[in-house]
C-alpha cells in the first residue's frame, strides 16, 4: 500500500506537517550533522529531509517509486528528484555514500528485495538511515499523517529485517513523541514532549530512526552436496551358459 505523492506534499505542508519534519530532522542530524563531500541519496518521499545535506553534499537525488509518484525537487532550482523502480535503482553498484529511507520500507510489499537493491548501490565504507514508524506509537493509530499507513515495524523486527537483508544496525533514535494532533498547544509544546518522553526511555515514539552499516563480508550459506547412496542388490543366480564340449554325445 503506497500513498500518493501529492497527499505526502499536502502533508508536510501544513502545520502538523512541518512540525513532525523539523523533529525528524533533530533526530536526523544527532547521526549525520553533516555530509560533505559525500553522495546523498533519498528513497521514498526524502524530500523534507534531504535539504539537510543538499549544500554540503558532492551530489543529493531524490528516488521515488513508480507506485508513489513523483514531484520536482528542489522547486526553484535544476531538478534532483526522479521516478524510479525501487527493486532496481538507476545506479551503478556501490554508488553512493549515504542513503536516506523515509516513507518506503512501511509501504513497500517487498521490504527484503528493496533493501538488498540499496545494499548494492550504497558503498562498501556508506551508512543507510531508515525513517520507520514504530509499531507501538500513538501516529501509526491515526491515518490522517503518513505514518498511520502501511506496515510499522518494532525494534526486534527492523533488526531482523536489516540481518536478513546484509545490513548491521550501529545506532538508534526516536522522535514524535507528541501525540499527532494539530492543535496549537500540541505543537507549541512538541519540544517539550520530546525532551520529556527521550529522558524517560519512551517506548511509545512514533518514528524508530536507524542507522546501519553494509556488511562488504557477508556470510554466504554453504549447501552440502548430498552423498549419492546406490542401494545395494541381493545377488543374482544367473545360469551359466552350457560350452559345446559339455554338450552329450549322441549315437
Amino acid at each position: 500500500m503506497t500513498i500518493d505523492v501529492i497527499d505526502l506534499r499536502n502533508f508536510y505542508s501544513q502545520r502538523l506537517g512541518i512540525v513532525a519534519r523539523r523533529l525528524i530532522n533533530r533526530g536526523i542530524q544527532r547521526h549525520w550533522p553533516h555530509a560533505n563531500g559525500l553522495r546523498v541519496a533519498g528513497l521514498g518521499y526524502p524530500t523534507p529531509y534531504l535539504g539537510l545535506f543538499r549544500e554540503d553534499a558532492e551530489r543529493c537525488i531524490a528516488l521515488m517509486p513508480a507506485g508513489q509518484g513523483v514531484m520536482k525537487w528542489p522547486t526553484a532550482r535544476p531538478t534532483l528528484s526522479t521516478l524510479v523502480d525501487e527493486f532496481s535503482l538507476p545506479l551503478a553498484d556501490a554508488a553512493v555514500d549515504r542513503i536516506l529511507i523515509v516513507h518506503a520500507l512501511e509501504m513497500c510489499d517487498d521490504p527484503e528485495s528493496l533493501l538488498r537493491e540499496v545494499w548494492r548501490v550504497l558503498a562498501p565504507s556508506g551508512r543507510m538511515m531508515a525513517i520507520i514508524p514504530n509499531r507501538r506509537g500513538v501516529w501509526t493509530r491515526t491515518d490522517s499523517t503518513p505514518f498511520g499507513h502501511g506496515r510499522p515495524y518494532s525494534r526486534s523486527q527492523i533488526t531482523q529485517l536489516l540481518r536478513q537483508t546484509w545490513f548491521t544496525p550501529t545506532a538508534w533514535g526516536e522522535a514524535l513523541f507528541m501525540p499527532p494532533f494539530g492543535s496549537g498547544w500540541v505543537l507549541q509544546s512538541a519540544m517539550a514532549w520530546e525532551r520529556m518522553s527521550a529522558a524517560v526511555s519512551s517506548p511509545f515514539a512514533g518514528v524508530h530512526i536507524v542507522e546501519a552499516s553494509k556488511q562488504v563480508y557477508r556470510a554466504i550459506p554453504a549447501h552440502r552436496e548430498r552423498t549419492r547412496l546406490i542401494p545395494s542388490m541381493p545377488p543374482v543366480l544367473v545360469p551359466t551358459p552350457t560350452r559345446r564340449d559339455d554338450k552329450p554325445a549322441t549315437g
